[in-house]
C-alpha cells in the first residue's frame, strides 16, 4: 500500500499534477502558502512552471495567459486575495478560459484570523463577480478528496472552458492524515476540445454543443480574445440578439450539466425523519454526531455531505430531504448556503446551525442542536 502521511495543501498539488496542470501561479498567503511550497516541490520536476506573482492580480492573470496558451493551469489563494482575483474571475467566464482556483477558506471579513478556519467565502466565489453567471465549486471534505476533486477541478475546466473553485478549508488544508493513494479515486482525466479543420472562430459552438472548440493564442492560426461582449468571431458587437445569446448559452453550459458533476455522499437511516445537510470540514463532525444519535440515543439521522456547492445540486437535495420532517443545515459560517436549501425545499422545514468563531463545529453541538429542535 502506498500510505502517505499528508494535508490537504500537498494533496490538492498531487491532484493537480495528476490532473495535467503545468502551470501554477499565486501569491503567499495563509492557509494557502503551503500549496504555494508543494507546487513548488512537485511541478518543475515533471515540467511544469511554478511562478509566485508580485501579488493576487499578477498570480491569476499569469495563470489566465498561460491557459489561453494552451495548459493546464491552477492557482490558490485565501480571504483578501479572492477578492482581488474578482476582476480577472470575470475574464475568465467571458472568455471563456480554464482555470482551476483553489480557495483555502478563512475567518472573515477582511484580513479576519488568518490562522482560523471559516467557511466564509462560498457566496462569494459564487456572486463575486459581474455579470451573475455560474461559475462550478466543489469543496473537498479531508485530504482524500482534495486529490479527488482537484483532479475533478480540471477536468471540469476543460470540458466546459470555465473556472472551476476548489473550495478547501484551513483546517483541511493544514491538517495532515494518513492516505492510502492505492485507494483514492482517480478520475480520467478530460482534456479541451481542440479546433481540428475548416475556418476558425474562437467562440463558434457547433450544432448541439455550448462549448467553442480551442486553439492557443500565439499558433499558427489567429485567435481573437476579449473581456468584452463579442460574438462567435470574437469582435466586440452591441447587438442585442448576439449578446442576449452569448450569455444564455454562458449560463446553459454549466447550469444544464450540473447532475454530471453533482458529487456527494448520501448515509440513508431506516426510520430518520431528520437530514442534516453540510459540506467541507463540518462533514467530520456531522457523520460523528449522526453515527452518536443513532448508537447512543436510538435516534436515526440522516446525513447528506454536498461537495458540488454550486450551481446548487437541486435534484440532489430534493431526493435526499422526500419524506423527511426536518433538515437542519450546518456550517462553519452565519448562513451562506442555507438560502438555498430553502429556495429548493420550500415546502419543508429547515432549520440552521452555524457559528463563526473560529473554532470548529463538534459533534456534540451538532447533536444537542438535532436532541433540541
Amino acid at each position: 500500500m502506498a500510505l502517505l502521511f499528508i494535508d490537504g495543501n500537498q494533496a490538492v498539488a498531487m491532484g493537480a499534477l495528476y490532473g495535467g496542470c503545468r502551470f501554477f501561479a499565486s501569491y503567499p498567503i495563509t492557509p494557502a502558502s503551503t500549496l504555494l511550497s508543494a507546487m513548488l516541490e512537485t511541478l518543475p520536476a515533471a515540467g511544469g512552471i511554478v511562478l509566485q506573482g508580485e501579488d493576487e492580480i499578477a498570480s491569476i492573470g499569469y495563470c489566465l495567459g498561460a491557459s489561453m496558451a494552451g495548459m493546464k493551469v491552477m492557482t490558490a489563494t485565501s480571504g483578501p486575495g479572492l477578492s482581488l482575483y474578482s476582476e480577472n474571475i470575470s475574464f475568465a467566464i467571458a472568455g471563456e478560459i480554464p482555470i482551476v482556483i483553489v480557495i483555502i477558506m478563512r475567518q472573515g471579513p477582511s484580513t479576519g484570523s488568518a490562522t482560523r478556519g471559516a467557511d466564509s467565502d462560498v457566496q462569494f466565489m459564487r456572486w463575486g463577480c459581474s455579470g451573475g453567471l455560474p461559475v462550478i465549486v466543489l469543496a473537498p471534505t479531508d485530504v482524500s478528496d482534495c486529490f479527488t476533486l482537484t483532479a475533478h477541478a480540471f477536468n471540469l475546466a476543460e470540458h466546459f472552458r470555465c473556472p472551476v473553485f476548489v473550495a478547501s478549508n484551513k483546517e483541511i488544508g493544514m491538517t495532515s492524515q494518513t492516505v492510502d493513494m492505492d485507494r483514492v479515486e482517480r478520475p480520467p482525466i478530460i482534456n479541451r476540445s481542440f479546433h481540428e479543420s475548416g475556418p476558425f472562430q474562437p467562440f463558434r459552438v457547433n450544432p448541439g454543443m455550448d462549448v467553442p472548440s480551442f486553439l492557443p493564442i500565439g499558433g499558427p492560426i489567429l485567435v481573437r480574445q476579449t473581456s468584452s461582449t463579442h460574438g462567435p468571431d470574437g469582435y466586440i458587437t452591441t447587438d442585442p440578439s448576439e449578446i442576449q445569446a452569448g450569455v444564455e448559452r454562458l449560463q446553459r453550459k454549466i447550469e444544464a450539466n450540473v447532475e454530471s458533476f453533482s458529487y456527494f455522499d448520501l448515509e440513508e437511516r431506516k426510520g430518520a425523519q431528520t437530514l442534516i445537510v453540510t459540506y467541507g470540514i463540518t462533514a467530520g463532525a456531522a457523520r460523528a454526531a449522526a453515527n452518536e444519535l443513532f448508537e447512543k440515543q436510538n435516534v436515526p439521522v440522516s446525513l447528506l455531505v454536498l461537495k458540488t456547492l454550486w450551481p446548487v445540486p437541486e435534484q440532489v437535495l430534493q431526493s435526499a430531504a422526500e419524506g423527511k420532517e426536518r433538515v437542519f443545515v450546518v456550517e462553519m459560517n452565519l448562513g451562506q448556503y442555507i438560502q438555498e436549501v430553502r429556495r429548493v425545499l420550500c415546502n419543508q422545514r429547515v432549520d440552521f446551525f452555524g457559528k463563526m468563531s473560529g473554532q470548529l463545529i463538534s459533534p456534540r453541538e451538532i447533536t444537542e442542536k438535532v436532541l433540541g429542535g
